[in-house]
């Protein structure tokens, strides 16, 4: 059952995570390849085509942004265990201090902004709590009767 003022609030939950995601984006100008960094820290290490689909881009593009990464010495590619045809790629220990520094800097650009607000760090702490509970994973639902 749907209750209007929740969906209304969580539409403008939604609008204001995006742009406050477009607003770090700018200010930082992060590659394509910080997402990259991201995903693999969050999901540890994937294949290029896993990659791919996670970020929504196509496999070549996505080859492209490993080759860089690899370059720039922030992933390492390496053969698939199970597939000898592909391979993984993983965060490197400069991948993950490049990762930890544009965090820094967006951490640093949002509490600039919060200083400018009569926002407590409970708020904060409030706002952190929501974005995290919307963001877990959802178990999956057994249908009624079955367990």
């Amino acid at each position: 059952m749907s209750n209007p003022g929740v969906d209304a609030l969580s539409s403008d939950l939604t609008v204001y995570a995006a742009r406050l995601v477009r607003l770090v984006r700018r200010a930082h100008a992060p590659s394509a390849g910080t997402r990259v960094l991201s995903i693999l820290d969050e999901t540890g290490p994937l294949g290029i085509t896993a990659l791919a689909q996670v970020d929504r881009c196509s496999q070549p593009t996505m080859t492209g942004q490993v080759r860089q990464l690899v370059e720039l010495g922030w992933v390492t590619k390496a053969p698939h265990p199970e597939d000898a045809r592909s391979s993984l790629v993983d965060l490197t220990d400069a991948g993950r201090a490049e990762l930890r520094r544009i965090r820094r800097l967006s951490a640093a650009l949002v509490s600039e902004r919060l200083a400018r607000t009569d926002l407590t760090a409970d708020d904060l702490a409030t706002a952190v709590a929501v974005l995290q509970a919307v963001l877990e994973p959802t178990p999956p639902t057994t249908p009624e009767g079955l367990s």
